[in-house]
């Protein structure tokens, strides 16, 4: 099974979709304070966004393992379930943090943003899909599924953690 990590290097009109408006970047992988899962199961940046935010595998495993994202304010949720669900979310709704109600009405003003910029953003994102081999649902699907991943029981077993303070970030997602 080929990564798709290698997959995003290879092509690069899905990597430049995925850095933008997917706001994606595989070259930065440190996240900018010393973090630390309060379990204490695995951590591993492996990208970042262009306002300090990182994304974490957590535990042990390839590119199946739950995805955390930590903003740079003290911010953090579980995000995906692997790594081909993160990017389904990143090319259908790009946007997702716009949309903390996970709402269709909150995706479809960001999306309105985006498009007066980028008008052939749909065909762009569906040719960086099929680089990639995804199958992408819809944005009702996609935003049900963060809310799925971010708000149910597994979400409370990956709590980021500063740990020059030992304190908990807060959660980048409410009910």
């Amino acid at each position: 099974m080929s990564s798709l990590i290698t997959a995003i290097t290879e092509h690069a009109e899905a990597a430049d979709f995925l850095s933008w408006p997917g706001d994606f970047d595989l070259d930065r992988t440190e996240h900018v304070e010393e973090v630390h899962l309060a379990s204490g199961a695995a951590l591993e940046g492996f990208a970042a966004d262009g306002a300090g935010g990182s994304f974490f595998f957590c535990g042990d495993g390839g590119e199946e393992r739950p995805i955390l994202y930590a903003d740079s304010e003290g911010q953090a949720g579980l995000v995906a379930i692997g790594l081909p669900e993160l990017l389904r979310l990143l090319l259908v709704v790009p946007w997702w943090r716009d949309c903390p109600g996970f709402s269709a009405a909150e995706s479809t003003a960001a999306a309105a943003v985006h498009l007066a910029d980028l008008p052939d953003l749909a065909e762009r994102r569906d040719r960086a899909a099929a680089a990639l081999g995804l199958v992408l649902p819809s944005e009702a699907e996609a935003l049900a599924r963060l809310r799925e991943v971010a708000l149910g029981p597994v979400a409370s077993e990956f709590v980021l953690v500063f740990t020059p303070e030992d304190t908990p970030y807060e959660s980048l997602f409410t009910d």
